[in-house]
């Protein structure tokens, strides 16, 4: 299957949507924009209008911190 862009509308401060470099190439990717303060994630199996989740920059900077480091629990 080829690598699907994903095009979300839904916000129009997120225009420019990245693939993660973890996603395959078989139309289930997670998909990354930034605006100036806040940066949003989607799912790109859910189609072009799939809900965004966005969070400040913050939030987000420990989210993968905690990912990198192994700390997250359940």
């Amino acid at each position: 299957m080829s690598d699907p862009q994903f095009t979300n509308t839904t916000d129009p401060r997120f225009t420019a949507w990245r693939k993660s470099t973890k996603s395959g190439n078989e139309g289930t990717c997670v998909f990354v924009a930034e605006s100036t303060d806040t940066v949003a994630v989607a799912d790109s199996k859910a189609g072009p209008d799939a809900p965004i989740v966005a969070v400040d920059r913050a939030a987000f900077a420990a989210f993968i911190g905690a990912v990198k480091a192994g700390t997250l629990t359940a």
